[in-house]
């Protein structure tokens, strides 16, 4: 077993930080605080003391209006961002424009956007979770030409998605499972099938994830101060500490896509555990010496319609 250790980087702590992705096409970080309601941008500069390794420099926040679950970058340049309950394409000056809403059950319950990713021929995956994470009550989508469509049905905390280096398989966590799950995935037709477990977290809770180029798949353990890194069989053989206890997602960042960026949250820690970790909820680093997949963006220039 390999142990790293992530080192905390410059912006100011948020409450939830989440869904870290690189934007190959600006070379800058993208990363959200979903109860806060904000969207960050930010740029790569090496840290002063001459480490080597990369501090992420925040220049741009944006404030769509609710409750932001994840933010992706678009073929067209926009940004796209599961807002409360749409989902938005943002453009220049903050415009911004509702492409998909959810028609939801009138059962009272209160649900909002979570996680998403794109897989990889730019389709949009996202998830949903009731307000108070009632059991079952949310779900996971696929957004295409026509609209939301229901992939998983009966999700609790819809959260990490990723697809292995050839798009053959899915990986997905419902975070109160324990575990993360993967499927076959058809390419063609965006559908996933033969569901199985793939990995058992303990200690912690599963939350975002990302993939390497050789298949790992990277692990964001919630309660458990760690991201844990699973072969493609499905055996943990790397351990990141991140030092705080609640790490929400990774992702691979860098334009050589070798610097892992670890967001963390302060949300449901006690006033001791916000006194004790002192760098909850901001931004970690370490470099895993192994490079992710570059994100595949949105393909928003295929016309979408509002269901």
């Amino acid at each position: 077993m390999r142990h790293l250790r992530a080192r905390p980087c410059s912006p100011d702590p948020g409450r939830l930080c989440e869904g870290p992705v690189w934007d190959p096409a600006v070379h800058e970080l993208l990363w959200v605080d979903i109860t806060a309601g904000l969207i960050h941008r930010g740029s790569l500069v090496p840290f002063a003391d001459g480490s080597g390794l990369p501090d992420v420099l925040p220049h741009i926040a944006l404030a769509p209006g609710g409750s932001v679950g994840a933010v992706l970058p678009s073929r067209s340049g926009a940004l796209i961002a599961p807002v409360s309950t749409s989902v938005m394409r943002i453009g220049d000056s903050s415009r911004s424009e509702e492409i998909a809403s959810l028609s939801l059950p009138p059962d009272g319950i209160r649900r909002r956007f979570n996680d998403a990713a794109c897989d990889p021929r730019g389709r949009l995956l996202v998830g949903t979770m009731a307000y108070d994470a009632t059991e079952g009550a949310g779900s996971l989508y696929q957004l295409g030409p026509d609209g939301l469509r229901v992939l998983l049905d009966s999700v609790t905390i819809s959260n990490g998605l990723g697809w292995s280096p050839d798009g053959s398989l899915m990986y997905y966590a419902d975070s109160p499972t324990g575990r993360v799950d993967v499927f076959d995935y058809d390419l063609a037709t965006g559908t996933p099938s033969g569901r199985r477990p793939f990995a058992s977290i303990e200690g912690g809770f599963p939350d975002g994830l990302t993939v390497d180029r050789e298949g790992n798949v990277w692990v964001a353990v919630w309660g458990g101060g760690q991201v844990r890194a699973f072969a493609p069989d499905g055996t943990c053989h790397t351990v990141v500490h991140v030092g705080t206890s609640h790490v929400s997602s990774v992702a691979f960042a860098g334009p050589a896509l070798d610097t892992l960026v670890i967001t963390t949250a302060t949300e449901e820690l006690t006033q001791q555990q916000l006194n004790e970790e002192r760098h909850a909820g901001r931004l970690f680093v370490c470099r895993p010496g192994i490079a992710g997949l570059p994100a595949v963006p949105f393909d928003d220039l295929v016309p979408q319609e509002t269901t």
